[in-house]
């Protein structure tokens, strides 16, 4: 098992193309831990942003009477992948992990992967 921090450094070794990656809590907006980033890219702001995806989402699928779990949003831009990874082991609840990505060098379905397999390591 890993704590947060190292998390969220495999994630930005392990990962190809890892901009930045964070822990985050849906129910506050708050970044629990964050890794890279920069000055042209504040991860608090948009782990705190990306809350209001996740309960978007989450708020559309109850209205739809989608009896269902949400595994990952992937929100794609021009130079960006961003993948948010709802977490699911006990203790987790409210909590995803969001990772960006340069599209030119990720590769999305090995970092859905490696995302996977950081989450079933990650103990909060």
């Amino acid at each position: 098992m890993a704590n947060t921090e190292a998390s969220l450094k495999e994630a930005m070794t392990s990962i190809e193309g890892t901009l930045g990656v964070a822990l985050v809590d849906y129910t506050s907006g708050m970044a629990l831990g964050t890794l890279g980033g920069g000055k042209d890219f504040n991860l608090d702001v948009a782990a705190a942003g990306n809350t209001d995806v996740v309960r978007a989402k989450l708020r559309t699928m109850e209205h739809l009477g989608i009896k269902d779990e949400i595994e990952d949003i992937l929100i794609t831009l021009g130079g960006q992948y961003h993948l948010i990874r709802l977490l699911k082991a006990r203790g987790t609840n409210g909590l995803f992990l969001y990772l960006v990505l340069d599209s030119e060098r990720a590769n999305l379905a090995m970092a859905r992967h490696q995302l996977r397999r950081i989450e079933a390591e990650l103990e909060v």
